[in-house]
């Protein structure tokens, strides 16, 4: 049984549309989108441990080890599987913490990849799935480990094929609480429903993020972004190119590029009170071939 795995990735994801379609009796918003990996990630180092404890080795400004989802998602694989083993967790952080790119789901998505490995859980990828659930919303699409479309309350996944593109992803610099975008009375909860066929191809599909105008009224700096990005967006009237908008409830912008000299030309451009990054569009989690070799 190997002892550690070093540099994780832990892949960050935009959302090419966020539609929301209605809502439950419960409360929760019905959601339909299209989930994209990328190849910016977080890197996390993990080493066995032979007296049960879990603990991160390292310093992580405005998350407290007992709060951290890594740490969170260790101890609850350690008890659903009973593993006696424990780890010393390294989490290097290059994804923004509430900018909607699934960061903090990422890190704990990959920790129960790796430390299934690790421990000899040998638990399946649905077993996993099951148990990111209890962590957020977002985890089981990082286990899953495909780009996704996604329905329900963002629990139905299905695997599907997105256009080769890169993306220029801008940080405004503001956190979005998601309470605060679900909360709004504004907020649009009627978009028609599209089918999985419909992507990303249909021309009379307004792809958008139905919480964009909400985080622009609460944060003009997301609108200051949206509208400073859209001046380069190549116009179509599908998904081939993603046009500027807003990912998940915010804050983070992006606008997709045919090619990464493209997108690189662009960034170079963006403001500099902004934080800007060029990402390729990914097919599939870097996890899954790592665990297969």
């Amino acid at each position: 049984m190997p002892r550690e795995l070093k540099n994780c990735p832990a892949p960050a994801k935009l959302n090419l549309f966020l539609h929301i379609i209605g809502r439950r009796a419960d409360g929760y918003h019905l959601l339909q989108s299209v989930f994209q990996l990328i190849d910016r990630c977080d890197y996390l180092d993990f080493t066995v441990r032979s007296d049960g404890i879990i603990e991160r080795a390292n310093q992580v400004a405005g998350v407290p080890a007992e709060l951290d989802l890594v740490v969170r998602a260790a101890q609850l694989l350690q008890k659903h599987s009973q593993s006696s083993y424990g780890a010393t967790i390294t989490l290097h952080k290059n994804l923004p913490m509430g900018g909607g790119v699934g960061g903090g789901s990422s890190d704990a998505a990959t920790t129960l990849l790796a430390l299934n490995h690790l421990w000899n859980c040998q638990l399946s990828t649905t077993e996993l799935m099951q148990l990111g659930l209890q962590l957020g919303a977002d985890v089981p699409f990082f286990i899953f480990g495909s780009n996704a479309f996604v329905e329900g309350i963002g629990e139905q996944l299905q695997e599907v094929q997105t256009p080769e593109q890169y993306f220029l992803v801008i940080e405004p610099g503001v956190n979005v609480p998601t309470p605060s975008i679900f909360s709004a009375k504004e907020l649009t909860r009627d978009t028609k429903a599209v089918r999985i066929t419909d992507f990303p191809d249909a021309t009379t599909v307004a792809w958008k993020n139905d919480m964009q105008a909400v985080a622009c009224t609460l944060h003009s700096e997301i609108k200051e972004a949206i509208d400073w990005l859209s001046q380069f967006q190549q116009e179509s009237g599908n998904l081939r190119l993603a046009s500027a908008k807003m990912t998940g409830s915010g804050s983070c912008v992006f606008c997709g590029f045919e090619t990464e000299k493209q997108a690189n030309e662009v960034c170079t451009q963006v403001p500099k009170h902004w934080k800007a990054w060029v990402a390729k569009a990914l097919q599939q989690h870097p996890m899954k071939s790592w665990l297969q070799n």
